[in-house]
């Protein structure tokens, strides 16, 4: 299993080299995660400013 990479723009975790979302640059020091399910209802969401479902970063470095 590959470890997983954070996005530095939109903090998605994947484990690809660029980000499915905004096709930016991937990095592995990240830290702490989120997962949301309904980006419309969650607060965590509004103040990360996500707008699609995913589990997410909460520090990318």
């Amino acid at each position: 299993m590959k470890s997983l990479s954070a996005c530095k723009n939109c903090h998605l975790l994947t484990d690809k080299d660029r980000c499915p979302h905004c096709s930016d640059q991937t990095v592995k020091r990240w830290s702490g995660y989120v997962i949301i399910r309904d980006p419309a209802k969650s607060q965590i969401a509004k103040k990360m400013n996500i707008t699609k479902p995913g589990k997410y970063a909460l520090k990318v470095r």
